[in-house]
C-alpha cells in the first residue's frame, strides 16, 4: 500500500477507535447528566478549554512534539474523560471535560496539519494538484472517523445505563504510537537552514494570523461547526428526541447523523475536483437551511418515528460539507501556516460550542434555531467573498505565478 495512504488510514483508524469509546459519552451527556446541569455544563467546560488552548497550545506542541506525538499525548487526555464518566460527579467530570478540552484543540490542529501535510506530499509525488488531494484524504478520513458515531452510539444505545468499553481509547494510542509515521512538511529551498522562530512567536501565531483578511471572513465557518453540531448533540436529543421519543432513542438518532455524515464525507471528498468546493458549500447551505425551515414548523410527535431520523441523517449530510470542505479549505488557503490556521479552526470552533452550549438553558428551541439560521447565513456570505477574492487573484495577471503545477497545488485557490 502506497505509503501517505497508509498512514491517512492508521490516522483515521486511529480516531475511529478513540471517538467509539468517546461519541457515545458525549452525545448522552446533555440527557444522561441533566440532573442541576451537570451534562450540559460538563460540554461547556470541555469547549471552553478547548477554547482556551486553541489560543497558544497547538503550534507549540506541535513544533515542539510534531503531529505524531502531539496527536498521541492529546489521545490519552480523551481516554481520561471516557475513564471519568465511569464516577460522574462534578467533581469529576468537569475537570476531565477541562483536560479533554485541552487535549482537544491539539488533537484537531495536528490532525488537519498531518492531513495536510501528506496530502501536499502525495500530490508532489503524482503530479497531482495539491487541493484535490487534501480534499480526498479528509473525505476518506471523515469516512472512517464518523462512522465512530454509529459504533459509539450503538453501543451506549444498546448498554444504556451502562459506559462503552474504555479498552478502544487505549488500543487507539497504541495504534498511533507504533504505527504512525512521523512527517516533516517540505519547506521551500533554503528554508531548512532558517533559524526556528522564537517561543513567543510560536506562542502568538494563533493570534498572528488574523491578520490575514481571509482568516477574518472564514472564522464564521468553524463557527459555525460549532453551533451547528452544539445544536444537534445539545438540544435536538434532549428537547425533540428524548422529550417525545425517551432517552433510549438519542442513540439511534446519532446513529443515523453519523452514518450519514461518513458516507458524504467520503463522496464530497471525491466530488470536490470535479464540482469544485462552492458547488459543495452551496449544498451544504441549502440542506441545512431546509432543515432548520422545517424544524421551526414541526410539531414533534411519537407516531412520526421516521422524521425523527431523517433530520439528523440531512444534518449529517450538510455537516459531512462543513467537515471536509472547511478543513481543505484551510489547509489550502493557509498552507505556509498550517498549525496556527488550524489552531484558528477549532478556536472559533470551539466558541461556536461555548455560545451554543452557554446559552443553552435559557433560550427557547425556536431562538436557538433563529440563531444558527443567522450564523449560517453570515458564514455562507463571509465564505462567498473569500471564494470571489481569491478567484480575482486567480484570473488576474499574476495567475501564472500562482497556479504552477502539482509542486505549487497546494497554494492553488482557484475553483
Amino acid at each position: 500500500m502506497e505509503g501517505n495512504l497508509k498512514n491517512v488510514l492508521v490516522l483515521s483508524f486511529g480516531f475511529l477507535l478513540l471517538f467509539t469509546a468517546y461519541g457515545g459519552l458525549q452525545s448522552l451527556q446533555s440527557s444522561l447528566y441533566s440532573e442541576e446541569g451537570l451534562g450540559v455544563a460538563a460540554l461547556s467546560t470541555l469547549y471552553g478549554g478547548m477554547l482556551l488552548s486553541s489560543m497558544f497550545l497547538p503550534p507549540v506542541l506541535i513544533g515542539k512534539l510534531g503531529c505524531k506525538w502531539t496527536l498521541v499525548l492529546a489521545m490519552c487526555c480523551y481516554v481520561a474523560f471516557s475513564l471519568g464518566n465511569f464516577y460522574a460527579s462534578w467533581y469529576t467530570l468537569i475537570p476531565a471535560s477541562v483536560l479533554v478540552g485541552l487535549g482537544a484543540a491539539a488533537l484537531w490542529s495536528a490532525q488537519g496539519t498531518y492531513l495536510t501535510i501528506v496530502g501536499n506530499m502525495q500530490a508532489r509525488k503524482t503530479g497531482q494538484v495539491g487541493k484535490d488531494v487534501v480534499s480526498q484524504y479528509f473525505g476518506i478520513f471523515f469516512l472512517i472517523f464518523q462512522s465512530s458515531g454509529v459504533w459509539g452510539n450503538l453501543i451506549s444505545s444498546l448498554v444504556f445505563g451502562q459506559m462503552p468499553t474504555q479498552g478502544c481509547g487505549f488500543l487507539a494510542v497504541l495504534l498511533m504510537a507504533v504505527f504512525l509515521e512521523p512527517v516533516r512538511d517540505a519547506q521551500p529551498e533554503g528554508e531548512d537552514e532558517k533559524q526556528a522562530p522564537p517561543f513567543w512567536s510560536t506562542l502568538l501565531s494563533t493570534f498572528k494570523l488574523l491578520r490575514d483578511k481571509r482568516l477574518r471572513l472564514l472564522i464564521l465557518l468553524p463557527m459555525l461547526s460549532g453551533f451547528e453540531q452544539a445544536f444537534l448533540s445539545g438540544d435536538y436529543t434532549r428537547s425533540y428526541t428524548t422529550c417525545a421519543l425517551g432517552i433510549q432513542f438519542v442513540g439511534y438518532v446519532m446513529i443515523c447523523f453519523g452514518a450519514a455524515d461518513a458516507l458524504c464525507s467520503v463522496l464530497f471528498g471525491r466530488l470536490a475536483r470535479h464540482t469544485g468546493r462552492t458547488v459543495l458549500f452551496a449544498l451544504g447551505a441549502v440542506t441545512q437551511l431546509a432543515c432548520i425551515i422545517a424544524l421551526l414548523l414541526w410539531k414533534p410527535h411519537p407516531s412520526q418515528l421516521p422524521v425523527f431520523f431523517v433530520f439528523p441523517s440531512l444534518w449529517g449530510m450538510a455537516d459531512a460539507v462543513w467537515q471536509t470542505q472547511n478543513n481543505a479549505l484551510f489547509g489550502v488557503l493557509f498552507e505556509k501556516n498550517k498549525e496556527a490556521a488550524f489552531a484558528n479552526y477549532r478556536l472559533w470552533e470551539a466558541l461556536g460550542f461555548v455560545i451554543a452550549f452557554g446559552y443553552s438553558t435559557f433560550l427557547c428551541v425556536s431562538v436557538k434555531l433563529y440563531v444558527l439560521l443567522g450564523v449560517l447565513s453570515a458564514a455562507m456570505a463571509a465564505y462567498g467573498a473569500v471564494e470571489y477574492t481569491e478567484s480575482r487573484k486567480a484570473d488576474g495577471p499574476l495567475a501564472a505565478g500562482r497556479t504552477k503545477p502539482a509542486e505549487d497545488g497546494a497554494t492553488q485557490t482557484k475553483l
